[in-house]
């Protein structure tokens, strides 16, 4: 609960996804003009590591997470 003596003022955030949009996303991947860039694959085993990791502040790509192992 906000104070009612801060003038701050409670809002909601809703995101909402574009058909088109997903669409023309879609229509990339496919073609093979869009890939996602992975800087580093973890084991699920390693999650808490995963979670650490872009504390260096030197991430480069998303990081994933496997079922698998490596």
């Amino acid at each position: 609960m906000l104070s009612p003596f801060t003038g701050q003022h409670l809002g909601t955030f809703i995101a909402s996804e574009h058909a088109d949009g997903l669409r023309e996303l879609t229509a990339l991947i496919d073609a093979g003009t869009l890939s996602p860039v992975v800087g580093r694959v973890y084991p699920l085993t390693e999650t808490a590591a995963a979670v650490r990791h872009p504390l260096d502040g030197r991430v480069t790509g998303k990081l994933a997470l496997t079922l698998h192992g490596k």
